[in-house]
């Protein structure tokens, strides 16, 4: 999750953060990023994750119809296209940083390295093998408008996480700053988490869920916001702050831990 230096004219609304974190084609002018673009993230996955269950219906139908495992690798494969793998990279970036055990300047300097590491190789296969095997025993039990929405609720919880990390101070080096300028107040991150959760039960309820069912889903996005925050903390004790990087793997943290809660919550309920 490359940061983007700053510029004049850029926009803080929603089309330049889709033409920043998303492949979808926005105009040109747009692609600027402004003071707030992170602010539109959940925003940002909220369209990303309906997009990315596209390909999944044309393999599985719900109650118990189709190939569920194939929609949820196709829904994974889907949501890495549909943003350039910008994350994914991140968080391999982030895995070789950390796990080499070195000091903060030569971390950074590893995770500038255009080669992939041993430990980036192994976060990158835990977490698109955790997502699809969580995902698809989510969809295995699901309908489809309750599969859809699980989606949903894991990319908007993996974006929240970013607001809540962009209150942190960046790393040396960093050029954060138009990202972050106007996004890491305490009223935006904490009405985004509030209006997830209330969404998270409304939605479960809305198709049919028990009010227990509906709480895990409200799990999902507590213990995936705090699986986040616990890697931005030590991230930031690590690195000296925060960078594209790190924003980019707690995407895929945020969203991989609320998976598989919402997987929990199948067993359980």
């Amino acid at each position: 999750m490359s940061a983007v230096p700053r510029q004049e004219a850029g926009s803080g609304g929603l089309l330049a953060a889709l033409g920043v974190f998303s492949v979808l084609p926005v105009p040109a002018r747009a692609r600027i990023p402004g003071p707030g673009v992170l602010g539109w993230l959940p925003v940002v996955g909220l369209v990303l994750g309906a997009l990315a269950c596209l390909p999944a219906l044309l393999v599985w139908r719900g109650g118990g119809q189709g190939a569920p495992l194939l929609a949820a690798a196709l829904v994974v494969t889907a949501l890495a296209l549909l943003t350039r793998g910008l994350h994914l990279d991140a968080t391999a970036d982030l895995a070789d940083g950390l796990g080499s055990g070195r000091p903060a300047e030569q971390a950074l300097a590893i995770m500038r390295r255009p080669e992939v590491g041993a430990f980036a190789v192994a976060a990158l296969v835990c977490t698109l093998l955790i997502q699809v095997t969580a995902l698809a025993a989510v969809l295995g039990d699901a309908g489809v408008p309750e599969g859809l929405l699980a989606v949903v609720l894991a990319t908007v919880t993996g974006r929240t996480a970013v607001l809540h990390a962009a209150s942190r101070p960046a790393a040396p080096g960093s050029s954060l700053g138009v990202l972050v300028a106007g996004s890491g107040s305490p009223v935006l991150r904490w009405a985004a988490t509030a209006v997830l959760l209330a969404a998270a039960v409304g939605a479960k309820l809305a198709v049919g869920g028990s009010l227990p069912a509906a709480l895990w889903w409200a799990a999902a996005v507590v213990v995936g916001l705090a699986a986040a925050a616990v890697l931005a903390r030590h991230a930031a004790r690590r690195l000296g702050g925060v960078n594209g990087d790190v924003f980019g793997a707690l995407v895929e943290t945020g969203t991989t831990v609320a998976l598989v809660v919402l997987a929990a919550a199948v067993t359980w309920t």
